[in-house]
C-alpha cells in the first residue's frame, strides 16, 4: 500500500551532521545524540542506526519506551534516559540495561531494590538545578542524593548533569554562564565529599557548537545531529566566533500526494469557513495531508508547497487530512502534476522550504515543526 504522505530522511546527512560534531568535540569527549520525540521526527530507530554509523557513542531517550524500541532494533550501545523514570519501572530498567537520571531518594531507594534483585548495580545520574527549575534538585541536595547513592548497593553514580536554559536564544550569555559556574562548583562539592561521577555532562546542541568548556565527559546533542540549528541567534553567535566551520545538512524532507485538480472560478470561496476567496480563476489541487499528519492548521492561508520547485500557496483552512493549494502558477503539463506528489518540507528542484521558514510562519520553533510530523507516517531512507 503506497502512503499519502511520508518523510524522505537522508541517511547521509544524518551521518554527516554527526562526523561534524565530532570533528568539533574531539575524540575523547562522548558524542550521546538525543533521539526522543521519534528522533526529532526522522524516525527513532532509523536515526539511532545512522548517528552510530557515524561514530556515537551513547544515545539518549526520553522514557524506557523509547529506549525498548532501540534494544528491540538491535541496538545494544548505552542509553541514557532523559526524562522520568517512575519508582515502579526500575525492574524494565534492569532489564533494557540503560541508565537514568534521578533527583528524588524514592527513585534512588526502588533502583537500588532492583539493581539487587537483579544482581547488578544501575547507573544513575543526578541532575543538579543550576537555573533551568525544571528536573533536578539545588546543589546541597543533589549533593546530599549523591552520598546516599554512594551508600547503596544496586546503584551507582555514575554521572552528575544539568541542563541550560538560555543559551540557543540570545547572543547575550551571561546567565548560562552563571549556571555553568554553579555545575562547576558542584563537580568541586562532590570531589571535596569523595564522590568521583566519571561522566559529567551538560552540553546542548547550542553549547558544543559555542562552548568548549562545556563538554566536559559527553555532549548530549539535539536538532544539530538532524541538521538544524538551535536558532538564528546560535548561527549568528557561531559566524561571529568563526567556530569551526560547521556545516550542517536538513536530513527530513516531507511529501503528499496531490489527489484532485480543479478549476475553481473566480469569487469561489475555498474551504472550511470561507476563509479564502478566490481573486482569479484558479487551479487548485488538493493534497493529501492535512493537521492530524501534523502539519500545523495556522499555515492555512500563509504556508506554500512546491511543486517541482513552483511555489504553490496553500489556500483556505487545513483540514484533518487533506489541505488545498493553488498551483495556477505550475505549468499544466508539469510531470509533477500528473503524477501527483508535492514537498510540503524540504527541497524541490533548487526551491527549499525550510523548518526554520514554517516554524517562522506560525511562531514557533523548527523542533516543533519537525516533531510534531505524525509518527504513523513511513519514514523512508534515502541518501
Amino acid at each position: 500500500m503506497e502512503p499519502h504522505s511520508w518523510c524522505e530522511i537522508s541517511r547521509g546527512a544524518l551521518e554527516h551532521n554527526v562526523k561534524q560534531l565530532r570533528r568539533v568535540v574531539g575524540s575523547r569527549c562522548m558524542l550521546a545524540p538525543v533521539v526522543k520525540a521519534n528522533g526529532y521526527g526522522h524516525g527513532i530507530t532509523l536515526a539511532a542506526a545512522a548517528f552510530l554509523s557515524a561514530g556515537a557513542d551513547w544515545l539518549c531517550v526520553n522514557d524506557l519506551a523509547e529506549a525498548n524500541l532501540l534494544r528491540r532494533a538491535g541496538l545494544g550501545c548505552p542509553i541514557y534516559v532523559l526524562g522520568w523514570v517512575a519508582p515502579w519501572e526500575m525492574e524494565e530498567v534492569c532489564g533494557l540495561g540503560v541508565r537514568i537520571v534521578v533527583y528524588d531518594s524514592d527513585a534512588v531507594v526502588a533502583a537500588a531494590a532492583a539493581g539487587r534483585s537483579h544482581n547488578r548495580s544501575i547507573p544513575l545520574h543526578i541532575k543538579v538545578e543550576t537555573g533551568n527549575h525544571r528536573q533536578g534538585l539545588p546543589p546541597n541536595d543533589a549533593l546530599a542524593l549523591a552520598r546516599l547513592v554512594n551508600d547503596l548497593e544496586g546503584v551507582y553514580l555514575e554521572g552528575i548533569t544539568t541542563h541550560f536554559a538560555d543559551i540557543e536564544d540570545t547572543t547575550d550569555h551571561t546567565y548560562a554562564t552563571k549556571q555553568l559556574t554553579i555545575f562547576e562548583d558542584f563537580i568541586a562539592q562532590c570531589s571535596h565529599a569523595g564522590l568521583s561521577p566519571s561522566i559529567r555532562h551538560c552540553s546542548n546542541s547550542a553549547a558544543t557548537i559555542l562552548w568548549p568548556n562545556t563538554y566536559f565527559d559527553m555532549v548530549r546533542t539535539g536538532i544539530a545531529s538532524y541538521g538544524m540549528w538551535p536558532s538564528k541567534e546560535t548561527l549568528l553567535s557561531a559566524v561571529l566566533a568563526d567556530r569551526h566551520g560547521m556545516q550542517l545538512r536538513p536530513a527530513l524532507a516531507w511529501k503528499a500526494r496531490i489527489a484532485q485538480v480543479k478549476t475553481v472560478p473566480k469569487g469561489s470561496f475555498i474551504g472550511y469557513g470561507r476563509t479564502y476567496q478566490a481573486t482569479h480563476d484558479s487551479r487548485i489541487a488538493v493534497i493529501t495531508c492535512g493537521y492530524y499528519d501534523g502539519y500545523d492548521r495556522r499555515l492555512s492561508n500563509l504556508a506554500y508547497v512546491l511543486v517541482n520547485g513552483v511555489r504553490a500557496p496553500v489556500r483556505g483552512r487545513i483540514c484533518m487530512n487533506l489541505m488545498m493549494v493553488d498551483t495556477t502558477d505550475v505549468d499544466s503539463s508539469d510531470v509533477s502534476l500528473r503524477a501527483g506528489e508535492v514537498t510540503l518540507l524540504g527541497d524541490s528542484a533548487g526551491e527549499r522550504i525550510s523548518a526554520e521558514q514554517m516554524a517562522e510562519w506560525i511562531g514557533t520553533i523548527n523542533y516543533e515543526v519537525v516533531a510534531r510530523i505524525n509518527e504513523r507516517l513511513p519514514r523512508r531512507e534515502v541518501m
